[in-house]
């Protein structure tokens, strides 16, 4: 049994135990895994991504009148609101993230009556795997279902954005949502955020990506995320009054421009910016590599890819960086980088699947030796996006 089935199980009894009956609607959304392109998806640019074998299940029935009950089916805590009137709170807030889509699918259609929902997944919390636009998507998916509204993948997405804006408050892309809703089993997804356009790419079979989480705090609601995309905005509106093309957003911006005119920028709006135009040109160039099996080059980039985190953008922090340090020097491994927004949670990294085993214990112990507790572990495949599962 997989383990995403063992949770759906799990699910469904806990559902049928609390609520006296069967739910109507479930939907499972994946976490996601991100491998280039950080930071870049509300610079308008591009994103190697894919879903993970780990996500969260969302089940939902309908019940008379307006009043509805959401429980998080892992600590088996539940808020009441009226369905027509989600609102954020200071308590639970985890709720916050289910309340800021209803809102979302009420502004398409108002609900004619409320719903007994559990959620349930698998996704550590904090890992930088994204388990909140999991749930999101999930979420989305089973009440749009439940109430009968049509919504196209991007309108899906944004609704989950709005959810994290609004109700979290994190200014976060669409990277995680896009990610969750377009995977495809065995290739990465590249997505182009200005144009919404997103491609399968392969990755081949000779090599699999091991998910290393610190368990080092990784929360993105204490302003570090929104001061990032904020000083993003304003190289862009810099980098506007300088050159002679048009300049909506970083990923207009070449490095061979930054290069010129960094100097006149604030320094840390400058080092910010370096960033996400870096990673832009990293994606295309992986891109290239993977058409022509060149994996060497492509783990190159992704070591690439943290050293400008950690030194542009200053989203990494020690954990993660023992942890990328650490696998430059063990047999097999071919790239690593942080995954998601930053500031902890986990690593990825590409090794060549006849090693997996060994790396992995060989990065619990560079892990163990440098911060005294060895860091979880996991083998991560590029999956399949969210999908009804009942309804």
């Amino acid at each position: 049994m997989s383990a995403c089935q063992d949770v759906y199980d799990i699910l469904l009894k806990k559902f049928q135990e609390k609520y006296g009956r069967k739910p109507e609607v479930v939907a499972y959304a994946p976490g996601r895994v991100e491998i280039l392109g950080n930071h870049t998806d509300y610079n308008e640019g591009y994103v190697l991504s894919a879903a993970i074998n780990f996500g969260t299940y969302f089940a939902v029935a309908s019940r008379e009148g307006l009043e509805s009950r959401l429980c998080a089916g892992d600590v088996m805590e539940e808020v009441s609101f009226n369905a027509d009137q989600p609102s954020a709170t200071k308590d639970h807030m985890w709720s916050n993230y289910v309340k800021g889509v209803l809102a979302g699918i009420n502004a398409i259609q108002k609900p004619t009556h409320g719903f007994d929902a559990m959620f349930l997944g698998n996704i550590p919390l904090g890992s930088g795997l994204s388990s909140s636009a999991a749930l999101e998507v999930a979420a989305g998916l089973a009440f749009s279902k439940l109430y009968g509204v049509v919504l196209s993948n991007l309108e899906l997405a944004r609704i989950g954005q709005k959810a994290e804006h609004d109700f979290a408050g994190v200014k976060c892309g669409l990277l995680d949502q896009f990610s969750s809703i377009n995977g495809k089993k065995g290739s990465l997804v590249w997505s182009d955020f200005r144009t919404y356009d997103v491609k399968p790419v392969t990755i081949g079979e000779d090599v699999c990506f091991l998910m290393c989480n610190t368990n080092a705090r990784h929360a993105l609601v204490d302003g570090a995320y929104n001061e990032r995309r904020q000083r993003c905005e304003q190289a862009a509106a810099f980098f506007a009054t300088r050159l002679d093309h048009k300049v909506a957003a970083l990923r207009d911006v070449s490095w061979e421009e930054w290069l010129k005119y960094h100097g006149e920028m604030d320094p840390i709006t400058a080092k910010r910016s370096a960033h996400p135009i870096g990673e832009d040109e990293r994606v295309l160039s992986g891109i290239e590599m993977l058409r022509n099996n060149n994996l060497a080059g492509f783990g190159r980039l992704m070591f690439e890819s943290h050293d400008s985190s950690r030194n542009y953008f200053e989203n990494s922090c020690p954990e993660l960086d023992t942890l990328v340090d650490g696998a430059q020097a063990i047999p097999g491994v071919l790239g690593a980088r942080l995954s998601g927004g930053g500031f902890g949670g986990s690593v990825v990294v590409m090794v060549n699947k006849t090693d997996v085993e060994a790396a992995s214990v060989a990065l619990r112990n560079v892990y163990a030796n440098k911060h005294g507790s060895r860091c979880d572990t996991r083998i991560i495949t590029c999956s399949d996006g969210a999908r009804v599962v009942i309804g």
